[in-house]
């Protein structure tokens, strides 16, 4: 029996990924407009991409952690930093 070496939660996960996403780019743009929800946005999709590679070297939890993190520094940055 051949066996798929995907695991099995990944496609919940990636449904997770996109919802939480969708929410947070809502409301970036309604508190600070397309132009800064698309820039994060962007930042959120390259640090997921590049928290894989990462965790090859640094491990997943921090890996994600960190990613994670900066993405969120930068969120703070830009919109709720405001006030």
């Amino acid at each position: 029996m051949i066996r798929s070496t995907r695991h099995p939660k990944r496609p919940l996960g990636g449904a997770v990924l996109a919802l939480a996403g969708a929410a947070a780019a809502k409301e970036w743009r309604q508190q600070a407009g397309a132009s800064t929800a698309a820039a994060l946005s962007a930042a959120y999709v390259a640090g997921f991409a590049g928290s894989h590679p990462l965790a090859k070297k640094v491990g997943a939890w921090p890996a994600v952690l960190g990613v994670a993190g900066g993405v969120a520094l930068a969120s703070w940055l830009a919109v709720d930093r405001r006030g």
